[in-house]
C-alpha cells in the first residue's frame, strides 16, 4: 500500500476529513439540509429544501459517523493512491467525480422509482466503489487481504464478490440505511468510463489512456 500519497487523492481526504470536522463543529444538521442528497420532488419537511443540483458532488463530503468516514478514507488512501500513479492526476480526478456524480444519479433513481422514501444519502462510497473497481481492472491479481476473515484473494475477486454482495443487499434490503445502489452505479459507470478510455466503446476517445 503507498504512503507517499499522490496530490488529488490527498487533498481528496484533507477536504473529506476537512469537511467532517466542520459538521460535528456546527452540529452536522445544517449542511445535511443543503448539502446532503436528497430524493427527487417535493419535500414533505419544511426546513429541508429538497434536491438541489449541486448535491450531486457535495453528499460525497459528507459522512454520517466516524467510522463511516474511516472505512472510506482508508479505502480511499489505499486504492486512490494506486489508481492515481497510473493514470495521472487529472484523468485520476475526472474518474473519482464522475463515479461520485453517477453513484448519485443510480440512488436518484432507485429511490424515486421503486423504494420511495424521503431521506438524505451521503458520503463518499459511490466515488470509493468506483475507485474499487478499477483497481480489481487495472491490477487484478494484486492480494487483498480481508478484514473478517483474514483471508487474502486477488482483486479481481474480491471486486467480483463486493459487486455481488451489494446487488443481494440491495435487492433484498436486509442492509436498511446503506445506499447499496449508489455503491454500485459508482461501480458501474466506473466500468463504463475505463472501458471508453480503452476504446472498447462504440463511441472512442481522443486518445487511449489505458490498455
Amino acid at each position: 500500500m503507498p504512503f507517499d500519497i499522490p496530490p488529488v487523492t490527498r487533498a481528496l481526504l484533507i477536504a473529506n476529513i476537512g469537511i467532517y470536522l466542520l459538521q460535528m463543529l456546527t452540529g452536522g444538521d445544517a449542511m445535511l439540509v443543503h448539502f446532503a442528497l436528497w430524493p427527487l420532488g417535493a419535500s414533505p419537511y419544511s426546513n429541508v429544501p429538497g434536491f438541489e443540483p449541486w448535491q450531486l458532488v457535495t453528499y460525497g463530503f459528507l459522512h454520517g459517523s466516524f467510522t463511516h468516514i474511516a472505512f472510506n478514507m482508508f479505502a480511499l488512501w489505499m486504492f486512490g493512491s494506486a489508481i492515481e500513479q497510473v493514470l495521472g492526476e487529472k484523468p485520476f480526478a475526472i474518474y473519482y467525480f464522475t463515479c461520485i456524480i453517477g453513484a448519485a444519479l443510480a440512488q436518484l433513481a432507485v429511490v424515486h422509482w421503486f423504494t420511495g422514501g424521503f431521506y438524505p444519502t451521503l458520503g463518499a462510497s459511490g466515488g470509493v466503489f468506483g475507485l474499487l473497481l478499477a483497481f480489481g481492472l487495472m491490477f487484478p491479481h494484486q492480494r487483498i487481504m480481508l478484514l473478517f476473515p483474514p483471508i487474502p484473494m486477488p482483486a479481481w475477486l474480491f471486486v467480483t464478490g463486493y459487486g455481488v454482495i451489494e446487488l443481494f443487499l440491495g435487492v433484498t434490503g436486509t442492509q436498511a440505511g446503506v445506499a447499496h445502489f449508489a455503491h454500485l452505479g459508482g461501480m458501474a459507470i466506473g466500468f463504463l468510463l475505463i472501458e471508453y478510455w480503452r476504446g472498447k466503446l462504440p463511441v472512442k476517445p481522443r486518445r487511449r489512456l489505458m490498455r
